[in-house]
């Protein structure tokens, strides 16, 4: 702090700057990591990235029965939709730390506001 009880911009500077690039190669984890969902009793299994992408979508033959595709619909529904909150749990372990990061550790004095 500077005289006066004035954060010093240099300090602010550098840990948005480390916070940046925290964020950054969360998100690159993120963007890499694979999780995977289930349905069915594992019949349906889907892999989507951190991030939420769909890799890819495996279903058990015993699944599939022609006179009845709409059970297969959902339990593929049911699947992505489950990776999909795997997904959003991971993303959530590797982005909170950084969510609190300019408001908990450091006060700004209200110089950015919203944050």
């Amino acid at each position: 702090m500077q005289p006066g009880g004035q954060p010093n911009m240099q300090q602010i500077v550098q840990q948005a700057q480390k916070m940046q690039q925290q964020l950054m190669a969360a998100q690159q984890e993120l963007a890499s990591a694979e999780v995977t969902g289930t349905a069915g009793g594992g019949l349906v299994q889907a892999v989507v990235t951190g991030t939420g992408e769909l890799k890819t979508l495996t279903i058990d033959p015993k699944a599939v029965d022609p006179e009845d595709t709409e059970t297969l619909a959902d339990l593929v529904v049911a699947a992505v939709r489950d990776a999909n909150h795997n997904a959003q749990q991971l993303a959530a372990e590797k982005m909170g730390p950084l969510a609190g990061g300019l408001g908990g550790g450091m006060d700004l004095g209200g110089m950015l506001p919203g944050m």
